[in-house]
């Protein structure tokens, strides 16, 4: 078997590299000085440079003037990203839209892709619920609109809370999962100025804007609504494992700065990297960030299409497959992030020093991922319902 990645992949990625160079992690002021945002939003200079690069379009079809690429493609762009800690909706943008394109309309896609792939939309998603621990599409309840404006087709309402929506403020449209009144799961694709949204401020842990998104009356066209089967699970899914992504990314990018520093500095007369106690703990961090590698791949390669199908089969439903990425993503993201913290010693506190601002990452990536147990409980539940036999 061929586990290298594909020219078209693997020239994304350098794609990537080249945009994300120049890229500063501390371009804006430091979440630990900063009592509010660290911007009002996100790196729109940034945010051009990816759609010249036609990488905002990698994950479209040529119809609508894109490369057709695939979910381990964005992964893997996704990573560069995280490893100078890019701050553009680059996931929730993306992974919105493969889901419109396989499970949308065709009016809704050729409406709103190209304008994705130019840069001139910008999309996030609602994927925490209420509360970030209840699935996310029993906050909002979507009922048809027997007033619905145009008198064409079902129109619907949606009514519920979204917390912690990702750059909710600056993006165009709002992905909402709600469910219906006989229990299916859709999602809403939703302009952020429609009557009936508010927004709440709220801040993640790296000190970007988040919003508590409210809907109360929400009136949206059909066409709108995506309730196809599986489809807001599959982009649950595609959202969790560009996560695992992003933090294995960062997970590298640590990684690195730390091999850097112990190389340079000396105690007794030796670099530290020399010493066992520091050599371990690395070596350590290293095989957690090669089984984070391992597991994503797996994951994205699950959720990839295979001659028609919605995604590669196996033993298991991909939601196992995506289970295992997190619990490595998780716990791994934060096991290094706190070697690295140990290894820089009393520099790694200096906020004149990006490393605390990886933690601070890397930790709200922990959050959005979830705990680790709570993935094992899943998958045990998974595998009790189907025999590995």
């Amino acid at each position: 078997m061929d586990f290298t990645f594909t020219e078209e992949q693997q020239a994304a990625v350098e794609a990537a590299k080249a945009v994300f160079s120049g890229v500063a992690p501390d371009g804006v002021p430091s979440p630990a000085l900063t009592p509010g945002a660290v911007a009002e939003e996100f790196d729109r200079p940034l945010w051009a440079r990816l759609a010249d690069c036609d990488l905002l379009s990698l994950v479209l079809s040529p119809q609508h003037g894109g490369a057709g690429l695939d979910p381990i493609a964005l992964c893997l762009v996704l990573r560069e990203s995280a490893k100078v800690l890019a701050r553009v909706p680059l996931l929730e943008t993306s992974a919105v839209a493969m889901a419109v394109e396989r499970y949308g309309s065709a009016e809704l896609s050729d409406e709103i892709l190209p304008r994705v792939g130019r840069g001139e939309l910008a999309l996030t998603v609602g994927a925490n619920g209420r509360t970030g621990h209840d699935p996310a599409e029993l906050a909002v309840a979507a009922r048809p609109d027997p007033a619905h404006r145009d008198g064409e087709g079902a129109g619907w309402v949606l009514d519920g809370v979204q917390t912690g929506v990702p750059w909710a403020q600056s993006a165009d449209r709002i992905a909402v999962p709600a469910h219906t009144g006989d229990g299916r799961a859709v999602f809403a694709l939703i302009p952020r100025d429609r009557e009936g949204i508010t927004l709440g401020e709220q801040i993640s842990t790296s000190g970007e804007r988040f919003a508590e998104v409210g809907l109360d009356s929400v009136r949206i066209d059909s066409r709108d609504l995506i309730d196809a089967d599986g489809a807001w699970e599959w982009l649950r899914q595609l959202l969790a494992t560009g996560t695992c992504a992003l933090a294995l990314g960062l997970g590298e990018g640590v990684l690195t700065m730390t091999s850097e520093y112990t190389g340079k500095r000396e105690q007794f007369g030796f670099p530290v990297a020399t010493f066992q106690a520091v050599a371990v703990q690395a070596a350590d961090r290293y095989i957690d960030l090669r089984a984070m590698e391992a597991t994503l791949w797996q994951a994205a390669w699950r959720l990839t299409p295979a001659r028609g199908s919605t995604g590669v089969g196996g033993p298991l439903p991909v939601s196992g497959d995506v289970a295992v990425a997190k619990i490595w993503a998780s716990e791994g993201v934060r096991r290094v992030v706190q070697t690295a913290q140990h290894l820089h010693g009393g520099f790694g506190a200096d906020t004149d020093y990006p490393l605390h601002r990886y933690h601070a990452w890397a930790k709200q990536l922990e959050l959005s991922l979830g705990p680790a147990a709570a993935h094992q409980e899943a998958l045990g539940d998974l595998l009790a319902a189907h025999p590995l036999g």
